[in-house]
């Protein structure tokens, strides 16, 4: 393949003590070099440091530096790459990179020198979009996740599938093709079937994990519904340990949601501090009430707030009855008060004296069944795009387990067990849709 020469800032683009500039390319190291007072690059040792200034036009100095060359194959972009160390002020900066771009090299567009990576067929796809999750990792154990696929391994998990698929194709082709061959296995429908039903539960298994580990990459949509003044601010702010939202004894105070991250356990909370639902006439107050319900029609986790020195109002049964299909805890907030509520399965806390809310963290995990991370195992998939192909490729295998069951001929399982395979290849980007990259890659930093 022959790309053009390109360059961008790989670090944070800020005051800082060095910024980075990297250039990939067949030119990168040739172009540098010309404005490079210094060693020689061209004649340089490849995956070498070397001290110098970068020269602008007329013959002056423009800033020293340090410069590594790293000649290809074993690079990032697998091209050669060179990359330039710059003192780290915003201004001195972009000089650089203007001036490096003065020569044949153009400015990266984002997620480029990712995306040559993969088109040079040093990463894969799955690694190169764990790249990213591991830029914009939360938490330790989205970190972990983000490094199985960086190493390969929830690479390696798919590819496991698509082995056992090809067996199966492989041995109904040489079928079809080979009658004749007395060694072959002849692949009928009870040899079919089983090996297919084993595939669509070990899919199944990976399905129920991947949702797990989609909630530690991109956190849990956790919304704290109850009626007005039963403690829900009071409830962001102690879990916060900080004065998030304003707290009164006044009814529908918040009069719209409060977003704020929590980390619990390993697990990123988005915790949205809402309105309280009741009928109101203010008008304010009901476009608060209308962005409650779409917060908790959109959330993953609800944290339901009652006051346990009160009975259940109409309210609350109406609020218990409008999360009941939702992954719910039942919280009995004023615990430091004398007891009216009556009911079962819920957590008493009270955040004036903070009792309770180790309990109800260990109950969010219990619910969201991440209680013990860091003796799980997490390579399995987190990524929507994976998911979604996986899903694709278990239909096209249940559509196999519909041809046995009406009988069809062995060549009609081919196609679909092809089909499933191929869906699991689209996950390594072995074989992609047309515009699937740039969508991909145009999520990346630039410089990256």
């Amino acid at each position: 393949m022959n790309f053009e020469t390109i360059a961008a800032i790989s670090t944070a683009f800020g005051t800082a003590g060095i910024s980075v500039i990297r250039v990939s390319g067949e030119k990168a190291i040739q172009e540098v070099n010309k404005i490079f007072k210094g060693r020689d690059l061209t004649k340089v040792k490849s995956h070498t440091l070397h001290y110098g200034h970068i020269m602008n036009e007329d013959g002056s100095l423009l800033d020293e530096v340090m410069v590594a060359v790293m000649r290809k194959p074993k690079t990032f972009t697998a091209e050669d790459v060179v990359e330039v160390s710059t003192h780290g002020g915003i201004l001195i900066t972009q000089k650089v990179l203007e001036r490096i771009l003065s020569q044949d090299i153009r400015l990266a567009e984002p997620g480029e020198f990712s995306e040559r990576a993969y088109l040079n067929g040093r990463i894969d796809l799955v690694q190169a979009e764990s790249i990213m999750d591991l830029i914009h990792a939360k938490s330790e154990q989205a970190m972990k996740l983000a490094t199985l696929g960086v190493n390969k391994e929830t690479s390696n998990l798919i590819r496991s599938l698509r082995s056992k698929l090809l067996t199966i194709i492989a041995q109904i082709e040489v079928n079809i093709d080979y009658p004749e061959y007395d060694d072959a296995i002849v692949m009928s429908k009870e040899i079919i079937g089983p090996k297919t039903e084993e595939l669509i539960k070990e899919i199944d298994h990976v399905l129920d994990e991947s949702y797990k580990n989609q909630l530690i990459r991109d956190g849990v949509k956790t919304a704290i519904i109850g009626k007005p003044n039963v403690g829900k601010s009071s409830l962001l702010n102690a879990l916060l340990n900080e004065e998030k939202a304003i707290v009164t004894d006044i009814e529908g105070t918040t009069r719209d949601t409060i977003e704020a991250y929590i980390n619990i356990g390993g697990i990123t909370l988005k915790l949205i501090d809402t309105a309280g639902i009741r009928e109101t006439i203010d008008i304010v107050e009901r476009i608060g009430v209308d962005r409650s319900k779409k917060a908790l029609h959109e959330a993953e986790l609800v944290l339901l707030v009652l006051d346990q020195s009160k009975a259940l109002t109409k309210e609350d049964k109406e609020l218990l009855e409008m999360t009941k299909d939702k992954r719910r805890i039942i919280i009995a907030n004023k615990a430091d008060l004398p007891k009216a509520l009556s009911m079962e399965e819920v957590i008493p806390i009270s955040t004036l004296t903070k009792y309770g809310l180790k309990d109800l963290e260990k109950a969010i995990l219990k619910k969201l069944e991440l209680e013990d991370l860091n003796s799980r195992d997490l390579n399995y998939l987190s990524n929507m795009r994976h998911i979604m192909k996986v899903k694709e490729a278990r239909a096209s295998l249940q559509n196999v387990m519909r041809s046995i069951a009406l009988d069809m001929p062995v060549d009609v399982y081919a196609i679909d067990l092809t089909q499933s395979w191929q869906a699991l290849g689209e996950i390594l980007g072995e074989n992609y849709a047309e515009g699937l990259l740039d969508e991909l890659f145009s999520k990346f930093c630039l410089g990256k």
